[in-house]
């Protein structure tokens, strides 16, 4: 699976691949455990191999707000904290059991020092982060919570099950009640 997401770039020979997957670990996450938490550094980087994910903040009355989920075949990081290298102001919290391939920060840099195709990779990978940014946010401005409903289920057919209740319904930023309604309404 990583070796096709590196290869779906088409700038990575499979020798620079193989040299590549050399400095990823493997992490096993178990539901709830947290890849990030707000207020500490994200120094990694994570390749889902399976699971899913949430990203979430809590506001200020408490409340968890979900607006990502994360699937297999994603890369994963607390992105603003990783670039900045301040503590990150959200939670990434695994919502199944999940395996994970990780890379360290100095590691990454390592590699974009020795190789220039590492700057690319990481430029195409800060666009992809802005262009799915934009995507959201458009999602929740134009689209209603049944059109974002049917979004998830065209794309993440085989994962949208395993999502509780209350983490969909957050992310669609509806009641659990309203979300029962559009389930109803929208057949699988």
């Amino acid at each position: 699976m990583i070796q096709q997401f590196f290869q779906s770039f088409n700038l990575f020979s499979q020798n620079e691949i193989d040299n590549l997957l050399t400095f990823f670990e493997e992490r096993m996450l178990t539901k709830n455990d947290f890849f990030v938490k707000e207020g500490e550094k994200c120094k990694e980087i994570a390749f889902i191999q399976s699971g899913i994910f949430r990203s979430f903040y809590t506001s200020d009355e408490g409340k968890d707000n979900t607006y990502c989920f994360r699937f297999p075949n994603d890369l994963m990081a607390s992105y603003s904290s990783f670039i900045s290298d301040k503590p990150s102001i959200e939670n990434m919290q695994a919502i199944s059991d999940a395996t994970l391939l990780i890379i360290k920060k100095e590691k990454i840099q390592k590699l974009a020092s020795e190789n220039p195709k590492w700057n690319e990779f990481l430029r195409i990978v800060a666009e992809q982060e802005y262009l799915e940014l934009e995507k959201r946010f458009f999602q929740l401005q134009r689209d209603s919570a049944a059109q974002r409903y049917g979004f998830l289920i065209e794309n993440q057919p085989n994962y949208i099950q395993q999502i509780p209740l209350q983490h969909l319904a957050s992310y669609l930023g509806i009641t659990q009640r309203h979300l029962s309604r559009i389930r109803k309404e929208i057949s699988f």
